[in-house]
């Protein structure tokens, strides 16, 4: 994937190629490694299970079923782009239409990039569709990201309590919630940072901090509705993925959720295939096996909802090249 000449850079995976200006997403070796596992993936499914026997299963999904799983997927994505538009409030109103492509093509290219070189799409097409910072939209990915992992710990805890019912997890989910107000004197100390001046390396870090402290939601207002879109986001997503696994793995639901968890923990690896191949797989089989499920029949779930994900990606990265763009 190419940048335009006059796109900022400086960011991990994004680099001069020194051909013109033009600037492109990913090292050399992040591919060599993605292709790597995307190749261990493929090798390890024909030895272990055998692709024909692993994808046997797809013949008796309901046509039906699996269309409506995939709306739920859909959905989750149009509320990322909800959640994106009422993060940056009034200097979008009236352009959802484009911050919807900007999110659908975000989440396309984190689905497929490897090594996380996805994530650095949203701070580009931050900066070519509306002029914004390519700094400042990359803090304001930070918040959004620690948000999202806010929520799937919550997840966590629902998932204790459905294994070990018990009220201590209500309290807890609860505890977790108040940590949110947190959020409320970021605004402050970016304030406060920016007061002070200096020379230096460490004057350069201080202004960092205070360029990331202000990209955080600070208004109460904003910071509940963006983690309600942000809950809302996840719960169709879990809700999707664990009742397409079920087909797959006739498990209790809890240990369904801890699979998708695994998937989606998968993000915060270092190590991040082609289109998540291997990781994906690999963090998938970590998070169940240790609760009792075979490791081929895990793998062969795991692949199973892999494809379901980067299919409903092309999907919808497809159509996300429909939608209008505006460029300043």
């Amino acid at each position: 994937m190419t940048l335009d000449p006059d796109e900022e850079s400086g960011s991990q995976g994004v680099r001069e190629t020194g051909d013109g200006g033009v600037l492109r997403i990913g090292r050399p070796r992040d591919w060599v490694i993605g292709a790597a596992l995307l190749a261990a993936l493929v090798i390890t499914v024909e030895w272990t299970v055998g692709w024909g026997p692993l994808l046997l299963p797809w013949r008796t999904l309901s046509p039906l079923l699996l269309l409506a799983l995939f709306g739920l997927t859909a959905l989750s994505y149009v509320l990322r782009a909800v959640r994106v538009y009422d993060y940056f409030g009034s200097r979008f109103r009236g352009c959802f239409p484009t911050v919807l492509r900007l999110s659908m093509l975000h989440n396309t290219a984190n689905n497929l990039l490897p090594m996380r070189a996805g994530e650095m799409v949203f701070p580009w097409l931050m900066r070519r569709y509306f002029g914004h910072g390519f700094l400042d939209a990359a803090a304001a990915l930070l918040w959004i990201r620690i948000l999202d992992l806010h929520f799937l710990a919550l997840i966590g805890i629902l998932i204790l309590h459905l294994r070990d019912p018990s009220p201590i997890w209500w309290w807890a989910a609860l505890v977790w919630l108040g940590g949110l107000l947190l959020f409320l004197p970021l605004r402050g100390l970016a304030s406060h940072a920016s007061g002070r001046t200096g020379s230096g390396l460490a004057s350069k870090l201080l202004q960092l901090a205070r360029r990331v402290l202000a990209a955080a939601p600070a208004q109460p207002g904003i910071i509940a509705r963006v983690y309600l879109w942000t809950a809302l986001t996840w719960t169709l997503k879990f809700t999707a993925f664990a009742v397409l696994l079920e087909h797959f793995l006739p498990l209790e639901f809890w240990r369904l959720l801890t699979g998708v968890m695994g998937a989606e923990l998968s993000t915060v690896l270092p190590f991040h295939g082609i289109a998540g191949s291997g990781s994906y797989e690999l963090a998938v089989v970590a998070a169940l096996t240790p609760l009792g499920v075979d490791p081929s029949l895990a793998l062969a779930g795991a692949v199973n909802l892999h494809l379901f994900l980067l299919g409903s990606t092309l999907v919808l990265g497809g159509l996300a090249l429909l939608l209008p763009k505006t460029s300043v």
